[in-house]
């Protein structure tokens, strides 16, 4: 039998040091940049996007991914073996002794890592969606022709699966970075949501993460009081300074949440200072 009591001690333990995270912004908002603030030595950054021009003297490692099977794979390695899976599912006992075996050096190196990048989410979806168009699931059985909504079933419970996945890797704080675009509807009412390949995913990604985290351009209002903190505004176009916004029900209507309760309404861009934060000890 596998079911056990955890003590409160136990759950401090195991949770001290991890945590999961979704990080959004727009193109060209700087989100890979944030591969800066980690320590390189003990972060992992998985390249979905081919997109780390920016980071290129970043002196961590990075694991290139094109294909979909191959994010499964590295995904298994990452966060062990599920003896929940059948030894024919992904992230089996079978499944994660034949990547080992097959990959001894690679398995060796994602061990020593303690932070996972992923980079970015938004890829992993429409790598997913090439995938699934190719499987049985998105053919119709009654005339072979492509199932359009067979294949985004196909994709929602495979990147799902794989974020769950992720999500319980032992002693791993994993980052997913990810796209948010503008939309604005017939009434001209703007919201902001995330950019992926079927929206079951986009909907439940919040609900499997500890942290929703969204980077947007800011611009600092002198205050009355000079002792007083920052007074930040708002301002996606034309503003000066980028700051992650980290709580729901923010009043700028971007998607955040804060599990930790440790977080400002907006922090600096520094992603190592807001782990520290995250998982400072309790006082008291």
């Amino acid at each position: 039998m596998s079911l056990r009591i955890i003590s409160a001690d136990d759950r401090l333990r195991e949770a001290q040091g991890k945590t999961t995270m979704a990080l959004f912004g727009p193109s060209g908002a700087g989100k890979t940049t944030l591969l800066k603030t980690l320590p390189p030595a003990e972060t992992l950054c998985i390249d979905l996007e081919a997109g780390l021009k920016s980071v290129q003297d970043w002196p961590g490692d990075s694991i290139p991914i094109r294909r979909f099977s191959d994010a499964v794979d590295i995904a298994c390695l990452i966060g062990g073996a599920n003896p929940a899976a059948q030894p024919e599912e992904h992230f089996s006992e079978a499944h994660h002794a034949h990547l080992r075996a097959q990959h001894p050096e690679l398995a060796e190196k994602i061990d020593t890592k303690r932070i996972i990048f992923v980079d970015s989410i938004t890829d992993l979806t429409r790598q997913a969606m090439a995938w699934a168009k190719t499987r049985p699931e998105a053919l119709s059985e009654r005339t072979g022709k492509p199932d359009t909504r067979g294949a985004y079933g196909l994709l929602a419970r495979e990147v799902i699966g794989l974020l769950k996945h992720l999500q319980h890797a032992p002693g791993r704080t994993v980052i997913f970075v990810g796209i948010l675009e503008k939309v604005v509807d017939d009434m001209n009412r703007v919201t902001w949501q995330p950019q992926m390949d079927g929206g079951k995913v986009a909907r439940e990604l919040p609900g499997i993460v500890d942290q929703v985290l969204t980077m947007s351009l800011f611009t600092q209002d002198p205050g009355a009081d000079p002792d007083a903190p920052p007074t930040w505004r708002h301002d996606p176009d034309k503003g000066n300074a980028r700051r992650l916004v980290c709580q729901s029900g923010n009043p700028f209507g971007l998607p955040a949440k804060d599990r930790s309760g440790r977080l400002d309404l907006t922090e600096p861009p520094d992603l190592g200072a807001l782990l520290t934060k995250i998982n400072q000890p309790r006082k008291g």
